[in-house]
């Protein structure tokens, strides 16, 4: 503990701070943080599922997209530095803004065909279904994505190819 021996008379107020208080309560702050870090950052081990896929039943209303990276090099492999995308709705290609004025367009005739959005159900509403080249890059798929979501449909998902001998699981 620190003791204050004043020079100017007893009634002087003390000048100092007595810092050992504070050091005694960081240290022990220390102690703390250095038991429970390493419990905080421990994972959970985890055995994940076995993949199997849905078998994608096909409905007339359903978008199907097809995505692929346009060849800017000329040998073969798309260019990292410059993406490019080619994007196909069904066998047509469609740009950015096509893309949004069709799905609006597909949307909206959806919407008169069945009498207004109180009729919308899960088994009416149209889905978007991807079909992306594996060498497309990310950004590519993201913005067709975000695309179609803008243009306001709820369900997205992924076409791909199944692996040789997977098991598939039939929607009832």
């Amino acid at each position: 503990m620190a003791m204050s021996a004043g020079n100017k008379g007893e009634d002087a107020p003390m000048s100092e701070i007595n810092t050992t208080p504070l050091v005694d309560i960081m240290l022990v702050l220390l102690i703390i943080f250095l038991i429970t870090v390493p419990v905080v950052l421990e994972t959970v081990n985890l055995k994940l599922p076995d993949v199997q896929f849905e078998v994608t039943t096909t409905k007339p209303e359903n978008v199907l997209l097809s995505v692929r990276s346009a060849d800017t090099d000329g040998d073969g492999e798309p260019n990292p530095e410059s993406p490019s995308c080619e994007v196909y709705w069904g066998q047509t290609p469609v740009d950015s803004k096509q893309l949004l004025e069709r799905g609006q367009e597909k949307l909206k005739q959806l919407l008169e065909d069945i009498g207004g959005p109180q009729n919308i159900t899960e088994e009416n509403f149209p889905e978007v279904h991807i079909r992306g080249d594996i060498n497309t890059p990310y950004q590519c798929i993201g913005g067709v994505i975000y695309t179609m979501q803008f243009a306001g449909f709820q369900k997205i998902g992924f076409i791909s190819e199944p692996a040789p001998g997977a098991v598939s699981v039939s929607r009832l």
